[in-house]
């Protein structure tokens, strides 16, 4: 799974290749410190942590389990495992939290069966704890499996939903296809893995341009849409359909990633609009903070910018 590298421009600087080139010669412990703003810790008390003060500030979260590159059918059921311990703390502290899980975790890439098998336990055992699933997207070999397999569960749940990315050419169609199913329950992200011409969007602008599209169909069709985007110009576009289409404030959500673009997700509950902060954790931290920084090198840029205004800072300043 190759990861898309752009930055908001839509285009790579030569200081964002080096960047990008330069992450793996890193030392760990350089990249633990940046990892701290976008992973909640090793732990599920850390992690714990990181959504009860979530909560506390009037926000949701998801909490996603770092490792989805497993290699035999084992690990997909221990992976199922640690999703129950996790449904369980959420249900007993009363968290206004939920889970995100890819398939490829679950064993797709091994055993479709075993991955419908795992999958159909965890979703059963959200229910009872009356939590919520989210089935993350991968790249697209995987898009026809994932979609498949959501469908399955969800005739027989409705406490299951599924991402679709809007870089794929083909996602106006899925959407479509399972607002049709009567299954609409979704989160619209962009998309980050490199993809051929031939399946995705490689223009900014054109990815911009059908993610507004594919929401539009969503809302006006009356799905829940979480509304994944760091970009204040799709912010833009979804409070114009909330607006346009006259929808209840529990009728949709706004969704960030942990440590990304903080003011802009205050601007967005500040607003009085839902927000659910997707939230990573696990010992597999280092390749998650790796791959998200080569996601969007400007990141790495700012944090790296950042890091020597702290160290050229005069003391006692913070």
């Amino acid at each position: 799974m190759r990861v898309q590298e752009k930055n908001g421009s839509g285009t790579v600087s030569w200081f964002d290749k080096l960047v990008v080139m330069t992450l793996p010669l890193a030392p760990k412990p350089l990249v633990k410190r940046f990892a701290r703003r976008y992973v909640a810790g090793e732990t599920i008390e850390e992690m714990l942590g990181t959504v009860r003060r979530f909560n506390r500030e009037g926000m949701m979260a998801t909490i996603d389990v770092l490792g989805e590159f497993i290699h035999h059918k084992e690990e997909a059921r221990a992976a199922a495992s640690q999703y129950k311990e996790i449904l369980a703390a959420i249900a007993r502290e009363r968290l206004d939290a939920n889970i995100s899980v890819k398939l490829s975790q679950m064993g797709l890439l091994l055993d479709k069966d075993l991955c419908y098998e795992v999958m159909n336990d965890l979703v059963a055992t959200a229910a009872k704890h009356h939590s919520f699933v989210r089935i993350d997207m991968e790249d697209s070999p995987c898009t026809s499996d994932t979609i498949a397999i959501y469908l399955k569960l969800r005739k027989q749940y409705d406490n299951v939903g599924i991402v679709l990315q809007a870089y794929l050419r083909r996602t106006l169609g899925d959407a479509r296809e399972i607002i049709k199913a009567g299954a609409g329950h979704f989160r619209l992200c962009k998309g980050i893995y490199i993809e051929p011409r031939p399946v995705a969007f490689r223009d900014h602008k054109l990815i911009n341009k059908n993610y507004a599209l594919v929401l539009e169909e969503m809302l006006k069709n009356g799905a829940y849409v979480g509304i994944a985007t760091h970009n204040e110009e799709l912010v833009w576009e979804a409070m114009r359909l909330i607006d346009q289409y006259r929808l209840k404030r529990d009728e949709y959500e706004f969704q960030m990633l942990l440590g990304v673009d903080e003011e802009l997700r205050d601007i967005i509950v500040g607003g009085g609009h839902r927000l659910r902060v997707y939230v990573p954790f696990g010992k597999d931290w280092y390749a998650y903070c790796v791959r998200r920084l080569k996601e969007n090198p400007s990141i790495a840029r700012h944090i790296i910018k950042a890091l020597f205004r702290r160290r050229s800072a005069p003391i006692g300043r913070k």
